[in-house]
């Protein structure tokens, strides 16, 4: 009874979909046909309703655009409609589902002759809803009346088998009479509409007839035992025919009664004996019957609800073990069928993809716990072998099929590889056959034309039949060497018969397969050779693998040899002695194998050129010539000392310079900024340590020689590079280096060498301790100063260089006016400046710096305006501490910072301040320079102020009263020539 109930509520639910489904189709279709409609001007549009006469509705003959234009508006309009036509009874049209698709124009009225018709706005169109009392007042009593139908019948069998009324065969018979009456009524319904004008009432009666013989059928065999299971069986199974035969004639109801009862029979027919054979035909027959009426009604849900249920049988059965020969065979055919034949039946053309996909997913599972399930033995091995090779026999009569060739073959490669412990000849002949079934076929289409899916196969046969040799067996390296040989040789076939279309857009399979043979030809170098020589092995492959790239023109290759040098790189990090040869790249290991490491390190150098000379992709070919430098000062790092690898890399950027020059549409940048990048990097250290003693001068600490690089490394990692690298740039004016570069580039480079030279020259004096910096500082900053000044001079008059010029100039000032007048100047800093006066250190010094301030203004006359006040400025303080500076060394000599002032000497720094200021003011008259008189009002307020503060305090007598009278004599000047000359400015 249960069983009956679910039956019910399964088919109550299918129909209440299927009807509002139609409902919904009509009302798209009458919401799509809103029609204008012509009303006379007295008519109460409440009275309007369209006129069907028939529900054989023509077809308008207009189109929409025509009608548009009939029905244009006109000055004045005027409506005229015909006579009214008699209605029909209404048509529900959900009763015929040929006319539910169908337009429902109404025809126009005809436009009197002498007056334009204009037609009123059409009326939008009203929602077709469903009411409450059509649904359940007319629709769904009826379907409750056939499962009410067929509870009754079980109900009436219930109650004559407690009452003891009939005998078992009489109830039995019974039953199925009555099946069959509720059956021959339905067709008498079908048969007579007049009659029974709603199609609902045969479903009705054929459903419950259909469910009246299952119930008979199942009675007889499983309360009574009055048939056999293998009656059982075929009573059933013509039960479900009969479903679906009257499916073709009633509907989906019967259908779906035949899918529920067809797959539920096996397990609702009890047997005590367990018949895989027969049960595996039975599913075949009924799903096979089931798809073929899901195709021929379009009923996709009925077919994939078929295969679902008979997938799940057969994989019962499998899981159920115990399989002899003939079950596993049935079993494995009706996998087949389920997975490979039937789904073509039962998908339509939008779910063809993903039906068959799935299907023959679950098929090539249920293969695998076939052959699991059996022990690996011959026999399932050869069963998954048939059904392989029919599969493959299929795909050549479904194209559709072919994307689907790669499931079954790692299936089959999973299983080996999940073998325990297979025998070797045994394992050996199922991996041909493997290759057998899947690969010949494979070769036979690329022959014919390139496919992906077959060229796939051929990959994976080889790749993964060597990793499933290796895992079950360790081969010895020479037997390894000869298995990945071969099975290179099954994709190197392949790609040899894809050659032609290797050029084209499809051309991945001739990729491909030439990748898979690639990577086992890889392997087997790498076991035969010796293990330091794997780079080199690999970077071999991988220029040969482009090589053939480059003649088939194929762009998927080249990337993949791309990867296959980035693989090579890797191993020079893990094979050999890489912590050695990497040392050498930056110090000296002592590394004892050199020879090895060169091979090693030159071969993959070689291989990254070729890369850069063939690849056809702009960006490839820069990544890959910046690779091929480091790599190529890799190799030469196993060779030559590396104190020379700064100096060698220099020499590259200069014949690199010049094979620029020989051949300027080759690009040679990426390579140029690999190795000056290297220069760059063996020169952080000694420029680390001219940076550190630098910062640190900046807060007064001496600059020694001990704090600095040694002069061999400032030659070889600083000035030697940096002069190549200049060369390099000289070469390369108005080639291929961009324009926005060189400057950049050629300051980098300026500042190594004057940093280079910089330590060069601090040797020179060398001041190691603060005894020395005491004696020779002045003097060497002196030097130092004049040269950079002077090569700026140089490089303005002689090598018409302004911006370089400038550089130096400027740098010579900076150290002048930062270290010598601000840091270190003698007033302030023990400085040995010389012991006669005027003749002495301090005049050359600050002449230097008085002689490049006015440099810049003559190199760059074009900038004069903005460098000339702050020129003015720095000579305005400059003259002030060069007259003190000379003052104090002539009233303590060599050391004037090292003396206390005296009255006399402080008597004279005030009259020199007035004098200053004096000079200052007449300089500014003459020039009308306002900055010079102001630094005149300065001086001459610093004068008084020291005048009244500090000499008049410390002053008597004549002293006292001479120091006044210059500075009232002073004043007097300072204000007559402001009076005199400056009258106009004030």
């Amino acid at each position: 009874m249960s069983f009956l109930l679910l039956i019910g509520v399964i088919l109550l639910g299918g129909l209440l979909h299927d009807t509002r489904k139609r409902l919904a189709a009509v009302e798209k279709a009458l919401k799509a046909q809103g029609q204008p409609i012509a009303v006379k001007p007295d008519t109460p549009k409440t009275a309007v309703k369209p006129a069907i006469t028939s529900w054989r509705i023509k077809p308008d003959p207009l189109s929409a655009r025509s009608m548009t234009e009939r029905l244009a508006p006109a000055p004045e309009p005027v409506i005229d409609a015909p006579a009214p036509q008699p209605v029909a009874q209404p048509l529900d049209i959900a009763q015929e589902p040929e006319i539910a698709a169908m337009p429902l124009p109404i025809e126009d009225a005809a436009p009197h002759p002498a007056q334009p018709v204009t037609p009123a706005p059409a009326p939008k169109p009203r929602r077709q809803g469903t009411s409450f009392e059509d649904l359940f007042g007319r629709k769904l009593p009826i379907w409750a009346g056939g499962i009410t139908l067929l509870i009754a019948a079980a109900l009436l069998v219930r109650y004559s088998i407690d009452a003891g009324l009939l005998s078992p065969m009489v109830r039995v018979t019974l039953g199925g009479l009555f099946g069959f009456g509720l059956i021959a009524g339905a067709e008498l319904a079908n048969r007579k509409p007049a009659l029974v004008p709603d199609p609902r009432i045969p479903q009705a009666l054929a459903g419950a007839g259909i469910g009246s013989l299952y119930a008979a059928t199942l009675a007889a065999a499983n309360l009574y035992g009055l048939i056999g299971p293998l009656a059982a069986f075929i009573a059933l199974a013509c039960v479900t025919a009969g479903a679906m035969a009257l499916a073709l004639r009633f509907g989906a109801p019967s259908a779906l009664l035949g899918l529920v009862g067809g797959l539920a029979a096996p397990a609702l027919v009890q047997s005590h004996s367990h018949n895989p054979p027969m049960l595996a035909a039975y599913i075949a027959l009924v799903v096979t019957a089931l798809t073929m009426l899901s195709r021929r009604q379009r009923w996709v849900w009925l077919g994939v609800s078929a295969l679902i249920g008979g997938a799940g049988w057969s994989l019962l059965m499998i899981a159920m073990g115990s399989l002899d020969t003939l079950s596993a065979l049935c079993i494995g055919l009706l996998i087949l069928l389920l997975g490979l034949g039937l789904p073509v039946l039962a998908a339509s053309e939008r779910h063809t993809t993903l039906l068959r996909g799935g299907a023959a997913t679950v098929a090539a599972l249920q293969l695998a716990a076939l052959v699991a399930t059996g022990d690996f033995a011959p026999l399932t091995w050869g069963l998954y072998g048939l059904l392989s090779a029919g599969f493959v026999w299929l795909t050549t009569r479904l194209p559709a099929l072919r994307p689907l060739l790669v499931l079954p073959l790692l299936t089959a490669l999973a299983l080996a590889g999940l073998w325990p412990h297979p025998p070797l000849g045994f394992f050996c002949a199922v991996l041909g056959g493997i290759a057998l079934i899947h690969g010949g076929p494979a070769l036979y289409h690329l022959r014919r034309a390139a496919a992906l899916p077959e060229a796939a196969s051929l990959a994976a046969i080889a790749l993964i039949g060597l990793a499933l040799s290796c895992w079950h067996f360790n081969p010895s390296e020479h037997e390894l060497t000869l298995l990945a040989l071969g099975f290179a040789a099954l994709p190197a076939l392949g790609a040899a018969l894809t050659w032609q279309g290797a050029k084209a857009s499809e051309g991945d399979p001739f990729a491909l397969q030439t990748a898979a043979s690639a990577i086992l030809v890889a392997i087997a170098a790498l076991v035969a050779l010796p293990e330091w020589s794997a780079p080199a092995s690999l970077a071999a492959v991988a220029f040969a693998t482009l090589t053939l790239a480059d003649r088939a023109r194929n762009p998927r290759l080249s990337l993949f040899a791309l990867l296959e040098l980035g693989t090579a790189i890797a191993a020079l990090t893990i094979t050999g002695a890489p912590e050695d040869e990497f040392k050498r790249l930056t110090m000296d290991s002592g590394f004892a194998m050199p020879g090895q490491a060169l091979i090693r390190w030159a071969l993959v150098a070689a291989s990254a050129l070729g890369f850069t000379l063939m690849l056809k992709g702009k960006q490839q070919r820069r990544a890959t010539q910046g690779v091929a430098a480091l790599l190529a000062y890799g190799a030469l790092a196993q060779l030559i000392p590396p104190t020379w690898l700064a100096p060698a890399c220099g020499l590259a950027l200069v014949a690199l310079a010049e094979a620029q020059r020989r051949r300027p549409a080759r690009d040679l940048l990426p390579a140029a900024l690999m190795l000056g990048s290297l220069a760059a990097l063996w020169a952080l250290e000694p420029l680390g340590l001219w940076l550190t003693a630098g910062l640190l001068s900046l807060v007064g600490e001496p600059v020694l020689t001990t704090a600095l690089p040694a002069s061999g490394m400032a030659v070889l990692r600083l000035l030697l590079p940096a002069l190549l690298a200049g060369a390099a740039l000289y070469r390369q004016q108005g080639q291929s280096l961009p324009r926005k570069l060189v400057l950049p580039l050629a300051g980098v480079v300026g500042a190594l060498m004057v940093v280079a030279l910089h330590v060069l020259f601090k040797q020179i004096f060398a001041l190691k301790d603060m005894n020395s910096f005491i004696t020779l500082g002045l003097a060497e900053r002196t030097v130092w100063q004049a040269l950079l000044i002077g090569a700026g001079f140089t490089a303005w008059r002689f090598a018409h260089r302004p911006i370089a010029a400038i550089a130096l100039i400027g740098a010579g000032l900076a150290h002048g006016l930062l270290y010598t007048v601000l840091l270190h100047d003698p007033l302030w800093t023990e400085q040995v400046v010389g012991p006669l006066p005027i003749a002495n250190l301090l005049l050359p010094t600050y002449g230097l710096i008085f002689a490049g301030l006015a440099l810049p203004g003559r190199i760059m006359p074009e900038r004069s305006g903005l460098i000339a006040r702050p020129v003015e400025w720095a000579r305005i303080v400059l003259i002030p501490l060069f007259a003190a500076s000379l003052l104090r060394q002539l009233f303590t000599g060599s050391l004037p910072a090292t003396h206390p002032i005296s009255a006399g000497e402080s008597i004279l720094w005030s009259l020199l301040a007035l004098a200053l200021a004096v000079a200052y003011l007449v300089w500014g008259i003459r020039k009308t320079a306002r900055d010079w008189r102001i630094a005149s009002l300065v001086l001459m307020l610093a004068a008084v102020g020291k005048v009244f503060l500090v000499d008049a305090s410390g002053l008597e007598g004549l002293a006292r009263i001479g120091s006044f009278l210059a500075l009232g004599f002073s004043l007097i000047g300072v204000g007559w020539l402001y009076s005199r000359y400056l009258k106009p400015a004030a």
